[in-house]
C-alpha cells in the first residue's frame, strides 16, 4: 500500500473515534420565550399552571405510608405521602458485573442520596380557590401492594366536595399507567389542569461526553429537544426558573442517563406544554407536562386524565414496542444513536440478531466483522489493485521526477498522463475508507450507548464488552496487587489492546512488503501501532476485539490478493516474449 495513503487511512480512522461528535455537535438548545408559570395561574399559550416544588420529605414517612411494588422487572414501593413514585430498583440489572452487586436503582426518595422521583397532580386557575392534593397529602390505598396483575387505587377527600383518586398499574416491564380522576360533589362546575413530572434532586456526574446525551430530553410534535443540566440551571427565567418550554400535542419528556430513563408520557391526543425547570431551594431539576386545556368537571360528574410513566432500562426493542403500542412518537430516540441513526440502528439490529443466534455478543461481533469484510471485498480488491499498480509504477515515477525536477508543473502533468495510461486512479484507494468509516463509527456508538452491550461477557477475563479491558501489563496482569493507572492514567494497557497492536503491526508489515519506504517513513509507521495500542486501551473492549479480528482478516486478505497480483505479473512477464 502507498505509504502516504496508509498513514492517511490510519489518521482518518483515529479522527472517526476522536472527533466525530466534536465536529457534529448536538443542536443548540434555545429556551422558548413562552415560559410556563409554576404557581397557580390562569392558563394561556405562554403561561401554563404547574405544580409547586415536590418535597417527599415534607411529612414523616414510615411503613404505614408505603405500599410495596413487586413486578416482574422492578420492585420497590410507592409513597402514599404525596402519591410519589420514589423507590424503584431493576431486578435484572446490577451496578457491576459482580453477582453480589446491588440492583440498579432508578427511583430514590428525597432525603436519601441522589433522589429521583415522579409526581403528578392537579392545578387550578388563579381565580379559583380550591384545596388540591400536594406533597403533604396522605392518600388511602385499596390494596397493600402493586404488581402486574394487581393495580392500586389511591383516594383522598379534600373535605370541600372534591374526591380525588389515582389508579396505578404496571406492566411486565417498566411502564406504569397513571389515571387521575376528580369526582365533583360541590354542586358547581370545576376546571382543573393535570400535570405529570420527573424530578431529580441532584446534579449527576455525566461521563458520556459528546458520545451520549444525559439530562433533560423530550419529544413534542415530533421534534426532539435535548437539554443540559447546566442550561436548565443557568437559563431559568425568574420567578419560575423555567429554562425551556414548548406547547404541542402528546409526546414524552423526562431525564435520561446513559442506560436508564425516567419519562412521563401524557395522553397522545392531549394539548400540553412541556417544560424544563430548576428549583434552587432544593437543587431539583423538573421535567414534565401540564395540560393547556382545563378538564371541565360538571357538578355530580367525574373528570379524568391518563398518562404513562416509564422508569427503567432503555432496551431498544422494548422502546420500539412501547412506541407502537402506545403510539408514542420517536420513543426510540431515548437511546442516543446519534446523527447517523439511520445507520447505527440497523447495525445494532444486525448485532442483536447475531446475538440471538450465538447467545454471545462477542461471537456476534466476530461474525459481524466477517459480514463486513465480505460486503466490502469488491472495494477492497479494487483498492489493493490501485495500490499495487501505483507501486509498480514507482520506477517510472522516479524517472519523471528526476527528468523534470526543475519544472514541477511539467512533472505533475507527465505523472498524471502516466497514471491515466496505466489505468491508475489515485483517489480510488480512498473510496473503501470513506465508505467503511461510518460502519466503524456505528459499531463504536452501539457498543457505547446500548444497554444490550452493557455487562455482555465474551470469554476468559472479559465480563463486559462495553468496558475497557480490565487487565494491565504494568502490574503483570494482576500478579502485582497494585493498579498503576491510579498514579498515571497512561499506565493502563490490557491484553486485548496489546493483541490489537500486534495485529496492526502485522497488517502494516504485509502492506509494506508490496511497497518501498524510506527510513523516515518506516519510523512513522512503526510508531502508529504503538500510539493506537494505548488509545484503544481506554475504549470498549468489544471494539478492540472487533478491530483485532478485522486486522487479522485484512492481513489474510492482503496475503491472498497480493499473491494473486504477483502471480499475474509473473504470468504476464513469461507470456510477453
Amino acid at each position: 500500500m502507498d505509504t502516504k495513503r496508509l498513514i492517511l487511512a490510519t489518521l482518518l480512522s483515529a479522527s472517526v473515534f476522536i472527533g466525530f461528535d466534536y465536529f457534529f455537535p448536538h443542536a443548540a438548545k434555545t429556551p422558548d420565550p413562552a415560559a410556563p408559570q409554576q404557581t397557580a395561574s390562569a392558563p394561556a399559550v405562554s403561561q401554563q399552571p404547574a405544580a409547586p416544588v415536590a418535597d417527599a420529605a415534607a411529612q414523616p414517612d414510615g411503613p404505614e405510608s408505603r405500599i410495596a411494588i413487586d413486578a416482574p422487572a422492578v420492585q420497590g414501593s410507592l409513597n402514599l405521602r404525596g402519591a410519589h413514585l420514589d423507590d424503584l430498583v431493576l431486578k435484572n440489572y446490577r451496578e457491576t458485573t459482580d453477582a453480589n452487586s446491588p440492583d440498579v436503582r432508578v427511583l430514590s426518595q428525597t432525603g436519601k442520596p441522589n433522589p429521583d422521583f415522579i409526581d403528578f397532580g392537579w392545578r387550578a386557575p388563579a381565580d379559583v380557590s380550591v384545596h388540591l392534593p400536594d406533597a403533604t397529602t396522605l392518600w388511602k390505598a385499596d390494596n397493600t401492594h402493586l404488581d402486574a396483575t394487581h393495580p392500586v387505587t389511591l383516594t383522598w377527600d379534600n373535605g370541600q366536595g372534591l374526591v380525588f383518586d389515582v389508579a396505578l398499574s404496571i406492566d411486565q416491564n417498566f411502564m406504569f399507567t397513571v389515571t387521575q380522576r376528580v369526582h365533583n360533589q360541590t354542586g358547581q362546575a370545576v376546571s382543573l389542569y393535570p400535570y405529570y413530572r420527573v424530578n431529580r434532586g441532584y446534579t449527576p456526574e455525566t461521563n458520556g461526553g459528546m458520545l451520549v446525551h444525559e439530562g433533560p430530553i423530550s419529544v413534542i410534535d415530533g421534534r426532539l429537544n435535548e437539554g443540559s443540566y447546566k442550561s436548565v440551571r443557568n437559563d431559568g427565567v425568574p420567578p419560575n426558573n423555567v429554562s425551556w418550554s414548548h406547547q404541542g400535542t402528546g409526546g414524552w419528556a423526562g431525564i435520561t442517563d446513559k442506560y436508564w430513563l425516567m419519562a412521563v408520557l401524557p395522553d397522545q391526543a392531549a394539548q400540553v406544554v412541556g417544560t424544563y425547570g430548576y428549583q434552587p431551594q432544593n437543587s431539583t431539576y423538573q421535567v414534565g407536562f401540564t395540560g393547556t386545556a382545563p378538564i371541565q368537571v360538571a357538578a355530580g360528574q367525574t373528570g379524568s386524565s391518563e398518562a404513562h410513566v416509564f422508569a427503567g432500562a432503555k432496551e431498544v426493542r422494548l422502546l420500539d414496542q412501547y412506541e407502537k403500542s402506545l403510539h408514542v412518537p420517536m420513543f426510540w430516540k431515548a437511546v442516543d444513536f446519534g446523527w447517523l441513526s439511520f445507520l447505527t440502528r440497523p447495525v445494532f439490529f444486525v448485532l442483536d440478531w447475531l446475538y440471538s443466534l450465538f447467545g454471545n455478543f462477542g461471537l456476534a461481533l466476530l461474525t459481524f466483522t466477517v459480514i463486513v469484510k465480505i460486503a466490502f471485498l469488491p472495494l477492497t480488491i479494487k483498492q489493493m489493485r490501485m495500490t499495487w499498480k501505483t507501486s509498480r509504477l514507482k520506477p517510472k515515477v522516479d524517472q519523471l521526477r528526476a527528468r523534470y525536477k526543475d519544472d514541477p508543473m511539467a512533472m505533475q502533468q507527465q505523472m498524471m498522463l502516466l497514471y491515466r495510461q496505466e489505468g491508475v486512479n489515485l483517489f480510488g484507494g480512498f473510496l473503501p475508507l470513506f465508505i467503511q468509516a461510518p460502519v466503524f463509527w456505528c459499531l463504536y456508538k452501539d457498543l457505547y450507548v446500548t444497554i444490550e452491550m452493557r455487562h455482555a461477557p465474551f470469554f476468559g477475563w472479559i465480563k463486559d464488552l462495553s468496558a475497557p479491558d480490565p487487565t494491565n501489563i504494568f502490574n503483570l496482569f494482576g500478579l502485582i496487587p497494585f493498579d498503576p493507572s491510579h498514579v498515571l492514567a497512561l499506565l493502563s494497557l490490557g491484553a486485548w489492546p496489546i493483541i490489537y497492536g500486534g495485529t496492526m503491526f502485522l497488517m502494516q508489515k504485509i502492506s509494506a512488503s508490496s511497497t518501498s519506504m524510506d527510513p523516515a517513513q518506516q519510523k512513522v509507521m512503526t510508531f502508529i501501532p504503538l500510539l493506537f495500542t494505548f488509545f484503544m486501551a481506554h475504549q470498549p473492549v468489544g471494539l478492540v476485539i472487533y478491530y483485532s479480528w478485522s486486522n487479522l482478516l485484512t492481513a489474510l486478505q492482503q496475503v491472498i490478493i497480493l499473491g494473486r497480483f504477483k502471480a499475474a505479473d509473473k504470468k504476464a512477464v513469461v507470456s510477453k516474449p
